[in-house]
């Protein structure tokens, strides 16, 4: 029978983590890793790449924790399933981002956007990405009690920036959607071309992400002691349940047919310059 052990006199767990539970998700994620990776594969669209990888980040997350089981006085059990599992979704926001920039260059509709689409795009991901170094850099230093602290005030600070760039984000959608609802393009009557689609599905997959980051915020600030790193159960309710719908959801409305979309604008617009020329 699993006990709770120490490491150097120090509990990196308050509980001893379920197996059952991590090895379940572990299996979930896990199919979601090679169902993402193959819609990469088969559809050409990179720009989803960092969303697979974000599900392979998930699936290493949760098996590292199903071995914390037997290993709680470990340490890398605990650091592998804390970096993986916090950081995951910052590579889920990297593609939501960017996809958002493709919904407005399907429809032609660049010029609704608040910013320039190229800068909106490279924003959005540059303040993810820092995101991700503030997080991934707590995992060193939340094993001894002399630098928790430390880590946790970091790890609240990386949820923050995510946090303030997904309600930025969300602002940019929906004031792009409600200009582009005033002044409709032609490109936007394609039946083909799923941008209102994929426009609510980045409004649920983001909702879900936000929630999650709300919880860790929450659950950072109570500290070690708190309920939430105290009890196993909020963890899978407030990040893996959430998480595992956001690549559900993502799976469902994948976004590739905007590129297809892009991409007979631009020839579109190549015919159009053609035709100018002759005439």
């Amino acid at each position: 029978m699993a006990v709770l052990e120490s490491h150097n006199g120090y509990y990196l767990w308050k509980y001893v983590p379920s197996v059952a539970a991590a090895g379940i998700f572990a299996a979930l994620f896990a199919i979601a890793m090679f169902a993402h990776f193959w819609r990469v594969y088969t559809t050409k669209s990179k720009f989803c790449l960092a969303f697979a990888i974000g599900c392979f980040f998930e699936f290493v997350g949760y098996c590292a924790r199903a071995s914390a089981h037997n290993k709680t006085g470990k340490l890398m059990p605990y650091i592998f399933q804390n970096f993986f599992i916090l950081v995951a979704p910052a590579l889920f926001a990297a593609s939501i981002y960017m996809t958002l920039g493709r919904i407005m260059r399907s429809v032609k509709g660049e010029k609704l956007s608040l910013v320039r689409v190229d800068r909106l795009t490279k924003t959005f991901v540059i303040g993810d990405i820092m995101s991700f170094l503030i997080q991934g850099g707590s995992a060193g230093l939340m094993f001894l009690s002399s630098t928790v602290d430390i880590g946790q005030a970091m790890v609240v600070g990386g949820l923050f920036i995510q946090i303030i760039m997904f309600g930025l984000f969300a602002l940019t959608a929906v004031i792009f959607q409600m200009r582009l609802n005033r002044h409709t393009t032609t490109e936007s009557f394609n039946p083909e071309n799923p941008w209102r689609e994929s426009l609510h599905m980045l409004y649920g997959v983001s909702g879900l992400i936000m929630i999650r980051s709300i919880f860790r915020v929450v659950e950072y600030l109570m500290g070690n002691d708190g309920y939430p790193l105290s009890h196993e159960w909020t963890l899978y309710i407030f990040d893996s349940v959430l998480m595992l719908l956001v690549t559900v959801i993502f799976y469902i409305r994948y976004p590739s047919k905007l590129q297809q979309a892009i991409g007979a604008n631009e020839n579109n617009g190549m015919i159009s310059r053609s035709d100018d020329g002759k005439l």
